[in-house]
C-alpha cells in the first residue's frame, strides 16, 4: 500500500510542477480570472486542486498571433502612411542636400576643385 501512495504522491508533485510551469509561461492575455501571481499561489497552496482549477478555469484559449485574413499592401492604411512618411523624408533630405550644396558653393571662394587642385590665385 505504501508503494501506491508513493506513486500517487509522485504523480501529484509532477502535476503540480507542470501546472506551475504552464501558469508561469502562459501569455497574460489568455489568463482568465485573477492575475498570474494569484494563480501561482493557488497552485502552490492547493497542490492538486489548484492545478485542476488552473486548467479548467484560469487557462483560456490561445490568442491568435496573426490576423485571420491577409491585407494587400495597397489596402493597408498603415503601410500607405509609412510610404508617405518615407517619401516626405526623402524629399526633405533632398532639399537639405541642395541647401547644403548652395551654402558650400557660396561660402568658400578658395574651394578646392574636383580634381583636388587649388585654384590659381591671381593678384589684381
Amino acid at each position: 500500500m505504501a508503494r501506491f501512495w508513493l506513486v500517487v504522491a509522485v504523480v501529484a508533485v509532477a502535476f503540480m510542477v507542470y501546472s506551475l510551469v504552464d501558469c508561469a509561461m502562459a501569455d497574460p492575455r489568455r489568463i482568465r480570472g485573477p492575475r498570474k501571481l494569484v494563480w501561482i499561489l493557488i497552485i502552490l497552496l492547493l497542490p492538486v486542486l489548484g492545478g485542476v482549477l488552473w486548467f479548467t478555469i484560469g487557462r483560456g484559449r490561445a490568442v491568435p498571433s496573426r490576423p485571420t485574413r491577409t491585407v494587400a499592401p495597397d489596402d493597408d492604411p498603415e503601410f500607405l502612411s509609412k510610404l508617405k512618411k518615407e517619401a516626405d523624408q526623402a524629399e526633405r533630405i533632398r532639399r537639405l542636400e541642395e541647401e547644403l550644396a548652395d551654402l558650400d558653393s557660396d561660402s568658400d571662394p578658395r574651394r578646392i576643385d574636383e580634381a583636388g587642385d587649388e585654384p590659381d590665385r591671381r593678384d589684381a
